[in-house]
């Protein structure tokens, strides 16, 4: 079987069973594990289906939610070099926030022991992370806790943000592009996201590349509300191009 038939019955038994998994397909097509991924990654590239941690899932299923642990392990590396290159955007001596999400984890993780900062987190994990950092001081704004991403939402998070302002956020977003902006499966993390955003005096959105394109079901601001999106090399310089060209900085890390 050629590598368009087998990507054409790929892409069919993920949208008849709603996900497929690289094992399985590497048995059902006698091929390596490596030879499936590099079919999911062409797929995924196509806009035809959204690799997620140990496979895929077909696009268009605007509710589907990964848990934590598998957006953890999805584009270790890419979010790696995205909170590497975030550092460079931390105010001196200045005040920021940290929305939920893996990539903003990351770079909670990567702070360097001699910053001197202010910074305000709806994400339990986030918080334990920094909750011995020695020149932090930290803010931990309350709200009902969503088990699936473990963040703060709802009015007592609303109230907290609409209290400050900060010199920077950086923000997370399950999918962004320039029709349909910064979009993410949960409205109630949506309306915090969008409060934060306005406490914010500049705002860096940290995203890696195979969120370029996907929509989500809640909407909670466009990609003109974000001064810098750090990603990483995946998305083309084409895509960087006509994103800079709507008043967007892009970083490819």
């Amino acid at each position: 079987m050629y590598a368009p038939e087998r990507q054409q019955e790929i892409l069919r038994l993920a949208r008849d069973g709603g996900r497929v998994d690289v094992v399985s397909l590497a048995e059902e097509f006698q091929v390596t594990a490596e030879t499936i991924r590099r079919d999911l990654k062409a797929l995924d590239r196509a806009g035809l289906l959204r690799r997620v941690h140990g496979g895929a899932i077909p696009v268009g299923r605007l509710d589907f939610e990964p848990d934590l642990n598998e957006r953890e392990a999805t584009a270790a590396d890419e979010k790696d070099r995205i909170a590497k290159a975030a550092l460079a955007e931390l105010p001196v001596e200045g005040t920021l926030i940290l929305d939920a999400g893996t990539t903003v984890a990351r770079l909670a993780a990567a702070l360097p022991l001699e910053a001197d900062l202010t910074v305000v987190t709806h994400s339990l994990p986030i918080a334990a992370r920094l909750a011995d950092h020695p020149g932090l001081q930290l803010h931990l704004v309350g709200g009902r806790v969503r088990h699936r991403t473990r963040a703060a939402v709802d009015a007592w998070a609303l109230r907290a943000y609409a209290e400050i302002r900060a010199d920077v956020l950086f923000v997370a977003a399950n999918g962004f592009s320039a029709e349909h902006g910064l979009t993410t499966p949960d409205l109630a993390e949506a309306a915090v996201k969008r409060a934060a955003i306005a406490a914010a005096r500049r705002v860096v959105l940290l995203a890696d590349s195979t969120k370029h394109g996907q929509e989500h079901f809640a909407r909670f601001g466009g990609l003109s509300d974000v001064d810098l999106l750090i990603t990483d090399s995946g998305l083309s310089p084409e895509d960087a191009a006509a994103i800079e060209r709507g008043g967007t900085e892009v970083v490819r890390a």
